[in-house]
């Protein structure tokens, strides 16, 4: 049987943290340091909302923080420049409420797992596809992004994408990811603009307006 209450889950407990995933993000980003004080950040599959704890004192209080996920994410005890929306973070219009493009995306969303390690890792990479897809409208140029996928054939080239539309891509396991664990984490930084070999059709840029939600 797994062993769950391991260090990173008992630490997690210890500081606070709702999971031990704020972890994950606390050592990415102390080696490439993707936050910074006033920033703008899109949180992709915030639930449970470890990383909104993490990237809020980063960006600080002139900086915000927009959480997505299709699951609820318990607003309780997060500081004022977060704000969390329940739904599809693939359609929603998170520049609207963000105000602007964000200086950093993140991306922790997993698909529903079926069992079956392949599909899964097709599945997974996908999301990061689309989300590549969106980044022209949601990620200012020289912006930074992190995204998790299921390691697998389609790795490879999900890694060659995302070098064509950032400066630098490298993938990243951080010691809080359990040993056996599939994950791996693409970390983006430099944002160049729309993949040069992308065939799909052009959209057309979220407009900006001014953001709703906080306090």
């Amino acid at each position: 049987m797994r062993e769950i209450h391991d260090h990173f889950f008992r630490e997690a407990k210890r500081k606070g943290y709702r999971s031990r995933a704020a972890f994950k993000l606390i050592e990415i980003d102390d080696r490439r340091r993707l936050l910074s004080k006033g920033d703008l950040v899109l949180d992709c599959g915030a639930a449970p909302g470890s990383w909104l704890e993490i990237a809020s004192p980063r960006v600080g209080r002139g900086g915000r923080v927009l959480g997505v996920d299709l699951k609820p994410i318990e607003t309780a005890g997060l500081p004022g420049n977060v704000q969390v929306i329940q739904g599809d973070v693939l359609s929603c219009d998170a520049v609207a409420e963000l105000g602007d493009r964000a200086n950093v995306v993140l991306s922790d969303m997993a698909p529903s797992t079926t069992g079956t390690p392949s599909a899964d890792h097709f599945r997974s990479a996908r999301l990061c596809d689309d989300l590549l897809d969106r980044l022209p409208d949601w990620l200012r140029e020289g912006g930074h992004c992190v995204m998790k996928v299921f390691e697998g054939e389609a790795y490879p080239d999900l890694l060659k994408r995302s070098g064509r539309m950032f400066e630098k891509a490298k993938g990243f396991k951080p010691k809080a990811s359990r040993s056996d664990s599939v994950e791996i984490f693409l970390v983006c930084q430099g944002f160049l603009g729309r993949d040069p070999e992308a065939s799909e059709l052009e959209r057309p840029v979220a407009p900006r307006r001014k953001p709703s939600g906080w306090s």
